[in-house]
């Protein structure tokens, strides 16, 4: 397997999900902040440029969720036991795929990107982080995991953004949210997310967010 991965939130849901399964991968990192998302040789892996992605011996999965679902269900591994369960976890993974996720990026963003600062835009989606994350908390207190009693492709789905809670919600990080916070500790005393982690350390990725990083990251701006 090839996986197309940058160190930010979204490709490290699925560098996560590889390293509980164990399976081996050759990892290629693709530096967005320099552009390389838009060059053909990986527009022709994901059309719409974006990590992660992954090259599966020839079967091309883009979007970290498609690629949670893909590889949970090849390998049998870290999906619900009983219907009730995998109808949970699709449930609260598209929450996160189309709720979440989306709503950090803009946060991120409008808080820490755009070239003006907008305070409707920044109080518009830091205020739907927060409304996830509470609907989050009451699921996480009333269930040990997003699909019930099983660690799932969901939970690492979330863990994903919410390791990244604290460059949106500043220093309180995920202390309004003590049930998340709960789990995210459990999640991150995992060997996997140590694994997952120190591929940081295996790429070499430009750093400074510039002008040419803003060009590579919203060239439709320009």
């Amino acid at each position: 397997m090839k996986f197309y991965f940058h160190t930010s939130p979204n490709p490290m849901k699925a560098a996560l999900l590889l390293e509980e399964l164990g399976a081996p991968f050759e990892l290629i990192a693709v530096d967005t902040f320099k552009g390389e998302q838009h060059q053909a040789a990986f527009l022709s892996i994901n059309p719409n440029g974006k990590v992660p992605a992954l090259d599966d011996n020839g079967v091309i999965v883009f979007d970290s969720h498609a690629i949670l679902l893909h590889l949970a269900a090849k390998h049998g591994q870290f999906l619900p036991s009983t219907a009730a369960g995998h109808a949970a976890m699709l449930s609260w993974l598209m929450f996160i795929a189309t709720g979440l996720s989306p709503f950090s990026g803009q946060a991120v963003h409008f808080l820490h990107h755009a070239p003006e600062k907008l305070a409707y835009a920044q109080n518009r989606y830091l205020k739907e982080v927060e409304r996830h994350y509470r609907v989050l908390d009451e699921r996480l207190g009333v269930s040990k995991y997003l699909a019930g009693d099983e660690y799932t492709i969901a939970d690492m789905a979330l863990w994903g953004w919410a390791n990244f809670a604290g460059y949106i919600l500043g220093e309180k990080g995920l202390s309004d949210y003590p049930n998340v916070q709960r789990l995210m500790t459990e999640i991150s005393a995992r060997p996997a997310v140590a694994r997952a982690l120190a591929l940081k350390d295996k790429v070499t990725l430009k750093q400074d967010f510039d002008e040419e990083t803003r060009r590579a990251l919203f060239p439709q701006n320009a």
